[in-house]
């Protein structure tokens, strides 16, 4: 398994004058993307909740979550952010990803348009 790092920009949802291009390492196995509180801070960002999360190494801590803007060419969509501490690695998660309509390959680490799939229930589809 590889390391993949992406440039993103990164800007506040409310004011997009308020960016960076940023090196992303991409974790798919991390739910939600992560970036050092010192950058949430220069973008404006707004603390929307506070959670606990389980680090790699078990123990328990809590972060501010916020929301963020984040376009990688031309996708752009907001996700959840966590406003880690200042010296974290900024980490690209899967609802980010997923909601950019990215995918990573496992095998070459690639990211790529995934397929995307919209689901009818069976009243409309019998109506047709």
């Amino acid at each position: 398994m590889g390391i993949t790092f992406l440039p993103v920009r990164i800007s506040n949802p409310h004011d997009q004058k308020r960016a960076a291009e940023v090196q992303f390492l991409v974790d798919t196995g991390a739910l939600y993307s992560v970036i050092p509180s010192n950058l949430a801070h220069q973008l404006g960002l707004k603390k929307i909740d506070r959670e606990e999360f389980t680090l790699a190494d078990g123990t328990h801590c809590k972060y501010d979550v916020g929301e963020a803007s984040f376009q990688l060419g031309k996708r752009r969509r907001t996700s959840p952010v966590v406003l880690g501490p200042p010296e974290v690695t900024p980490l690209l998660g899967a609802l980010t990803l997923e909601s950019l309509g990215l995918m990573v390959n496992p095998v070459t680490r690639e990211v790529l348009p995934m397929k995307l799939f919209l689901a009818e229930s069976p009243s409309v589809i019998r109506r047709r």
